[in-house]
Order: structure tokens, then sequence, then C-alpha cells
């Protein structure tokens, strides 16, 4: 085989193995305790020694999976502003962001607080940045109030993080729509 073929044959495991830790949490509800390494192995169809080629530690692990997880959010923006009118857009990609939220809860209590910091600096701009587009063009359009920017919205999903995890399915979306419901511009 050709330095070729197992390049893309080392990005395809990597990738599987990468979808297969996602599936993993979001059937565990996001619980790191849970995550068993061997069954990511098995899930993904390689061998232990190839996760650990890949990601030598756990933390490497999430840590990809949360910038997977978070590329996925940026990169919907677009596609969710061109299909939607922006206060549905936003509403949807807040739903999504919910999905984020649980993983990067999970991946927050087990990535050493050095590790997440290093991680949440270098990422974070992303999520803002993509959080203001989506804000922007529901001013632009009327539906967001004029008042509110990124770091308002930010804040007030902060309070995803408070949601005991057993309660998660129950609330996230809740709090989520009492905010789309207060980003609304007052009727006239």
């Amino acid at each position: 085989m050709t330095g070729r073929g197992r390049r893309s044959d080392a990005v395809a495991n990597r990738a599987r193995i990468v979808e297969a830790t996602r599936a993993e949490l979001s059937s565990s509800n996001g619980a790191i305790g849970e995550l068993k390494l061997h069954a990511v192995a098995k899930a993904a169809g390689v061998g232990q020694g190839t996760l650990y080629r890949h990601f030598p530690t756990r933390e490497h692990l999430l840590a990809e999976v949360y910038r997977h997880e978070l590329t996925e959010l940026v990169d919907a923006v677009a596609p969710l502003l061109a299909e939607h009118s922006p206060l549905e857009a936003l509403t949807r990609w807040l739903a999504r962001l919910v999905e984020y939220a649980r993983v990067k809860r999970g991946v927050m209590a087990a990535i050493e607080a050095s590790a997440w910091h290093d991680l949440y600096a270098d990422q974070h701009h992303r999520l803002d940045e993509a959080l203001g587009t989506v804000l922007e063009q529901g001013k632009a359009a009327g539906q967001v109030r004029e008042e509110v920017d990124a770091a308002d919205v930010l804040l007030l999903l902060g309070a995803l993080s408070r949601i005991p995890g057993p309660e998660w399915d129950a609330r996230a979306h809740k709090v989520v729509t009492v905010i789309v419901d207060g980003l609304r511009p007052p009727a006239p």
C-alpha cells in the first residue's frame, strides 16, 4: 500500500473514532465517565492501538470531539440563514447549540483545567462570530432586538451549565425557547 493509501485510511480511521465517540457520548447523555474507549474502538471498527495512535489520551480524544462539534455548529450558520428567516435560523442554531453544550459539559469535566483553558481560548471566538452573524441578520430583518449582542446571548446560555444532567432533556430546550422569546423586539 502506498503512503497516500495509508494516509487516507488514517484520516478515515480518525473520523470514525471521533464519530463513534460522539455517538457514545450522545447515548450516555454526555457522561464522560461512562465513555469506554474499547467500546469506541469497536464501534469505529479499529483496534485499540489505532485509537491510541490517533489519540494518546482520553483528553486528546475529547478535545477533538469538542473541536468537531464546534466546527459543525459554526458551519451550520450559513445554510440555516439561507433556508430560514433569521429568527428561525437562530432558533434552529440554538437547538444545535444545546447538543453542543451537552458535549461541552462532559468535555469540560474530563479535561484538566489548563488544557480546557487553551482549547477554549483557541476556539471560542468562532462561536462568538457565528452567533454574531445570526444576530446581525435578525436585527437587519427586524426580528431581533437592536440592543442585544452575542455576549448577552452567551451569558444567558450560561444557564445551560446549571441544568442537572438528569434534567437536561426536559429543561435545555425550554431555556433556549425563553431566550429566543426574549430576543424578539417588543411589540409596537
